[in-house]
């Protein structure tokens, strides 16, 4: 693997050790907004896990088989309103557990593909081109934009 796979997981993995971190919060804490009208502590983790897992399901997974992509553009409001839907109704360690598992699925399945699949351009079900090392990129950014605002979040309220 090139050094800069080994890099952009290694980011990619901060996710998972950024969640472990907040595995002690109480529960209040897991339920109280960033900011008035702004999602949870939970629904923030709860958004990013159901992207990894549709990633996994749709992408990586069906790489890492020789079976075609299955991923399809999606709306993402309502994607995020039902992650948001999610996080209500599953307790926290349950969503804690998968958000650390399929962030793990994703980056075994990558480790274990040689050097040409990391880097080959596959299609997707609509015929829009997915790349690894590009979804890699996108998803950190996507963490550090929630990580940033809880780690400063958490941080006022000096539980991190």
């Amino acid at each position: 693997m090139t050094k800069e796979m080994e890099h952009l997981l290694q980011a990619f993995e901060e996710w998972t050790l950024f969640v472990r971190t907040l595995t002690h919060l109480e529960e209040k804490i897991w339920n109280s907004s960033l900011e008035e009208g702004k999602w949870t502590v939970k629904s923030i983790v709860s958004h990013i896990m159901l992207w990894d897992r549709y990633f996994y399901k749709e992408a990586i997974e069906k790489i890492a088989l020789n079976q075609p992509v299955t991923l399809k553009h999606l709306d993402f409001d309502q994607f995020n309103r039902k992650a948001v839907e999610y996080g209500n109704r599953t307790g926290t360690a349950e969503i804690v557990d998968k958000a650390i598992t399929y962030r793990h699925k994703i980056m075994n399945d990558i480790r274990g593909l040689s050097e040409e699949r990391l880097h080959q351009k596959y299609i997707d079900a609509e015929g829009n081109v997915f790349y690894i090392p590009q979804y890699l990129k996108d998803f950190i950014w996507h963490d550090q934009h929630h990580m940033e605002p809880l780690k400063r979040y958490l941080a006022s309220l000096e539980v991190l």
